[in-house]
């Protein structure tokens, strides 16, 4: 049972994208306010790394290099949690990438990562894990599947047309998921965040976009993983009956 003290004690957590930004972020906080935390992704060092972070903090961690985009990878990746932590009761659905580019640019390679990555990826992640989530409801717990979306799910921007295309299929699979899942006391949460200083940017070279995010850095105050991390660790440490189901977050300067 979570205690005043540290309100996700004995919480089981699993997040993907977890080697940087707000995954990141979000396993310190989650292990800092008491919960175990088993981290994805495909940069196993930068794992071990935040591991190590952790564990010299008191928490408890187990770092695996998982391709969220390969089944065989996240299936083996759920047998060894189970083994070593437990039976999980709460998935941040995090890995991500963004690759905006004008259609008439035909950069068919960077649209099929992000659908790959962003929908498919997402998708097998809850369909693995969707099984532990009931059973942890099930034994009266709480249980939490967030699905990080983006502002870009009911926005138009320029160049970003099948980036935001896969955040709103997150947004729309995430509504249908409280609908099946909800009634059974899993919390689904699409999580919309605008503006956040995070690697995601880092791949982008289309110059247009290039462009916008270079203004908004010098005319914006963007919000941090951090803050974004004590927005998802104050939700999932709500009573179980209590649902953000979805959430805007954005830097109080964005439009």
């Amino acid at each position: 049972m979570a205690s005043p003290t540290l309100p996700l004690s004995g919480r089981i957590a699993v997040i993907t994208g977890a080697s940087s930004g707000i995954g990141a972020a979000t396993a310190l906080r989650l292990s800092r306010d008491g919960a175990k935390v088993a981290l994805l992704a495909r940069r196993k060092e930068r794992l071990d790394a935040l591991v190590h972070d952790i564990t010299q903090g008191g928490g408890r961690a187990l770092a695996l290099g998982v391709d969220v985009q390969d089944a065989k990878s996240v299936a083996e990746a759920a047998k060894v949690i189970a083994g070593e932590l437990g039976v999980v009761d709460l998935v941040l659905n995090g890995a991500g990438v963004m690759r905006p580019s004008r259609m008439d640019e035909h950069r068919t390679r960077d649209w099929e990562e992000m659908i790959d990555l962003n929908v498919k990826g997402t998708v097998r992640i809850v369909e693995t894990f969707v099984d532990p989530l009931l059973a942890a409801a099930n034994a009266g717990g709480a249980a939490d599947l967030i699905n990080i979306s983006s502002v870009a799910a009911q926005s138009v921007f320029p160049n970003f047309n099948v980036y935001s295309a896969t955040k709103a299929a997150i947004t729309h699979l995430s509504r249908h998921l409280r609908a099946e899942l909800g009634p059974r006391f899993v919390r689904v949460m699409a999580l919309e965040p605008g503006l956040v200083t995070t690697p995601l940017h880092d791949g982008n070279d289309d110059p247009g976009a290039s462009a916008w995010l270079k203004s908004a850095r010098e005319t914006l105050t963007w919000l941090s993983p951090e803050e974004v991390a004590g927005i998802i660790a104050f939700a999932t440490a709500l009573p179980r009956h209590i649902n953000f189901q979805q959430l805007t977050l954005m830097p109080t300067q964005q439009a």
